[in-house]
């Protein structure tokens, strides 16, 4: 296990400087669940809900999350995202929907960050658009599944 990178020598909370690093081309994918009520997933699913297209806002939600991880995240590096690709996938026997989000830049510094902040969000997005008729919905299993670029390459979750 790497040392803890965002304390300096008094051990005080900083930013790590990344200057010194090479420029390289960085991937991070992550993931989430959000369960539900079986009524609201055929909410969602039939696009039914008073206040819209619940998953394309959510999916608008995610992306502008990505883009502001560093004005939430309070020692993330602000970032020039290339790519954000935002993913929803339905599975009625669970009443769940899976948010899966890509982001991509060409930098110094990773975009795991980025990747989680955006899932998170479109998931509470999911939530704030269906809290009327379920309050009971439940967000779980964020995890990062893939990351790659950098000095320390590629890396892929083990199965759950």
């Amino acid at each position: 296990m790497s040392e803890l990178t965002h304390f300096n020598a008094q051990g005080h909370a900083h930013m790590v400087d990344i200057s010194d690093k090479a420029h390289s081309k960085r991937i991070a994918i992550a993931e989430g669940r959000i369960a539900m009520l079986p009524a609201t997933f055929q909410t969602i699913a039939l696009g039914n809900a008073k206040k819209g297209d619940v998953l394309g806002i959510a999916r608008i939600a995610a992306i502008q999350a990505s883009k502001k991880t560093s004005d939430l995240i309070p020692l993330c590096h602000p970032l020039s995202l290339s790519r954000v690709d935002v993913s929803f996938v339905a599975d009625e026997e669970a009443s769940s929907i899976v948010c899966r989000v890509q982001c991509e830049t060409t930098g110094q510094t990773g975009v795991e960050m980025e990747a989680l902040t955006a899932v998170q969000v479109g998931l509470l997005t999911i939530y704030d658009m269906c809290k009327a008729i379920d309050r009971g919905m439940t967000i779980t299993d964020i995890r990062v599944l893939e990351k790659h670029g950098g000095k320390s390459g590629d890396w892929v979750a083990q199965s759950s």
